[in-house]
């Protein structure tokens, strides 16, 4: 049966870690002059509905420098933009490539993908979740703090699916997570119950910023409106005026605390160009560690 990575929640922590301790293992080889070919003979498609830049290119470097295969598809060129049926697709797919990476609007599509697939499945983004990207924002963690299990983690902004899958992580890996999120911008509210009820240390949403980061040893945040929210640009530049990342807050935090953006970052609306650029950040680490986390994902999935 193939195996997916639909949601860190469907993972144990050993299981996590596997993914993080065979990444940092391909980027140190990779560093060295290794030459992969675990995937040699292989390919996979990338079935973009949603366009992206960083998650386009780290999953097609990862899979070349493992010696496979991509196809690129975007949102026109798939049946999911003609309501073919998607257990239809899934199965055809299926015969044509050793897996799919699916970058969408509804965690839905993924699920019934994976339902129907022979081949695994791959999330790179749903509204829902994006897992991917936050486990590459943890490997890039322990390469600057040590074992996350000893850190506090605040999450600055909008309960989106990062914040969702920040939540998935936290319950699995057992680190403190602290949110600072508007009313009406929570997260999750089912993804929220379950992780805190599973979870070994707190997991808690808050509306101060300022309380989020205190004794904070890693700051996070993310744009203010994803993409399918541009109607609501306006409003909200407004209600999260507050929960600009900048260097005010950043000094709340623990001294040697690092700053995350997954990016692509609006300077000074979310996050200042001063912390962006600043001593603080780990961002370009944090984007360089999509493609090892990818590469590892691929290896483990497609093997």
């Amino acid at each position: 049966m193939a195996k997916h990575l639909l949601a860190l929640s469907a993972f144990s922590k050993g299981e996590l870690l596997a993914y993080l301790d065979r990444a940092m293992v391909l980027k140190r080889e990779a560093k060295a002059g290794v030459r992969h070919q675990q995937l040699a003979g292989k390919s996979v498609a990338l079935i973009f509905e949603k366009p992206s830049t960083r998650t386009r290119v780290s999953f097609e470097s990862a899979m070349y420098g493992l010696g496979g295969q991509v196809i690129y598809l975007s949102g026109r060129d798939t049946q999911l933009a003609r309501n073919e049926p998607l257990k239809d697709m899934a199965r055809v797919m299926a015969r044509y490539v050793d897996g799919m990476v699916i970058r969408t609007f509804g965690q839905e599509i993924v699920d019934e993908l994976a339902r129907y697939s022979t081949v695994p499945v791959i999330n790179a983004l749903t509204d829902l979740y994006h897992p991917c990207q936050v486990l590459s924002d943890i490997m890039t963690v322990i390469e600057h703090k040590g074992a996350v299990e000893q850190l506090k983690v605040a999450w600055i902004g909008d309960g989106n699916n990062m914040a969702n899958a920040w939540i998935e992580a936290a319950s699995r890996l057992g680190f403190a997570l602290t949110l600072a999120c508007p009313a009406g911008y929570d997260p999750n509210p089912q993804i929220l119950a379950k992780a805190q009820a599973e979870a070994s240390q707190p997991i808690t949403v808050v509306r101060e910023p300022a309380a989020a980061v205190a004794g904070a040893d890693v700051i996070n945040t993310d744009v203010w409106a994803s993409m399918g929210q541009e109607a609501e640009q306006a409003a909200r530049l407004k209600v999260f005026q507050p929960y600009q990342v900048n260097a005010a807050l950043v000094k709340k935090a623990k001294a040697d605390a690092i700053v995350l953006h997954c990016l692509p970052a609006h300077r000074d609306e979310e996050i200042t160009g001063e912390v962006l650029e600043g001593p603080q950040s780990v961002v370009w680490d944090q984007a360089e560690n999509k493609m090892h986390i990818h590469k590892a994902i691929l290896a483990m999935h497609l093997s």
